[in-house]
């Protein structure tokens, strides 16, 4: 048993059960326990894998698409270049490497990078070397525009989670049973919050909320309608999804989101419909498959010119990279873009304006 089972069992036998989005928090966040303030959780000595340690063919793409969104905003000097939970700063470095012949983009930028962990904050120094980026805890940024991307950011946010009941909607927690974590849920009821979703879900279906999605989201669409920019929003997820997406991942497995709590990774599909609301007066973009988005901007190309100087295990490599991020079967359609944007403007590239 983990020293943060303990800590959790001991809350919920002085105080009742957790809401999920509750017992997420002091998984994930724990000052001392909690997965992301102790550990690097990425790579292949990790627990998972994002799109940017994939190939770097993915943060070029992005790169040159916040660029583009950037000019054709009139190129406005000094702006916000800005990243919710970079990882270990790979997405960035190949943003900037691929933006550092666009004139005026990296003299215009500021770099600003959300995050929590001290652990990632130093890798993030490392591979950003020379860029004197600053770092906040949460999402603040000047009062200029503001250019920003969050890869696999939303799905890692507390959410609390609803199953569709005669009397309305029974919240799933956690609890204990036979002393140990267990899941339960609680009588049912009405609630205001989902009264949108009964035009669209039966009964048992599951739907989740996440109210820290939503208020991160809201600041970033107030801050971008009042001072402009572009942010992009990749994530895997649906437009007003149901079914338990509920997961944690360890050592690259699925394993029981109760079984080890603080030594695993906690996640949920994002609903982009809850995200595009929370973000008004922002415009957004049609959501629009990972695949899709990537073969629009070139990635096929790009991934040719890289081959050019690839052989054997290492063309092999490259190959199955350019696959896992754009084909069906992989991340391709599981994984969704979104941007958001000031009223009437276009989507950037790759992206259509919703219809």
């Amino acid at each position: 048993m983990t020293a943060l089972t303990n800590h959790i069992t001991s809350l919920i036998r002085a105080s009742g059960p957790l809401t999920l989005a509750e017992f997420m928090a002091l998984c994930l966040q724990h000052p001392e326990h909690g997965y992301y303030t102790t550990r690097d959780p990425l790579g292949a000595a990790g627990d998972f894998t994002t799109a940017p340690e994939i190939s770097q063919m993915f943060g070029e793409l992005l790169g040159l698409c916040l660029a583009q969104s950037w000019l054709d905003a009139g190129a406005p000097a000094p702006f916000t270049l800005a990243e919710l939970g970079p990882g270990r700063g790979t997405l960035m470095a190949d943003i900037l490497r691929a933006t550092r012949a666009v004139p005026g983009f990296h003299a215009a930028a500021e770099l600003l990078l959300i995050e929590t962990s001290p652990a990632l904050r130093a890798r993030q120094a490392e591979a950003l070397t020379g860029h004197s980026p600053t770092w906040a805890n949460s999402f603040a940024p000047k009062a200029q525009p503001l250019f920003l991307v969050a890869n696999e950011f939303f799905d890692a946010l507390p959410i609390r989670q609803f199953i569709r009941d005669t009397g309305g909607w029974r919240e799933r927690v956690v609890g204990l049973s036979e002393g140990a974590l267990a899941f339960g849920l609680t009588e049912a009821a009405p609630l205001a919050a989902l009264e949108h979703r009964l035009s669209d879900t039966a009964e048992g279906d599951i739907v989740t909320l996440s109210g820290h999605a939503e208020a991160v989201a809201s600041e970033i669409g107030a801050h971008i309608a009042t001072h402009g920019g572009t942010a992009l929003i990749i994530d895997y997820g649906d437009w007003q999804p149901t079914g338990d997406s509920f997961q944690a991942v360890k050592a690259h497995e699925k394993v029981s989101p109760l079984e080890s709590p603080g030594e695993a990774d906690l996640t949920a599909h994002v609903d982009f419909a809850a995200l595009a609301r929370a973000a008004a007066p922002a415009a957004h973009s049609a959501l629009t498959p990972q695949g899709v988005f990537l073969e629009r901007l070139g990635i096929t190309a790009r991934a040719e010119t890289l081959a050019q100087n690839l052989r054997d295990g290492a063309l092999q490599n490259h190959i199955a990279a350019h696959r896992r991020l754009t084909h069906p079967e992989e991340m391709g359609s599981l994984f969704k873009v979104m941007a958001l944007m000031p009223q009437g403007t276009h989507a950037p590239a790759g992206l259509d304006d919703d219809a």
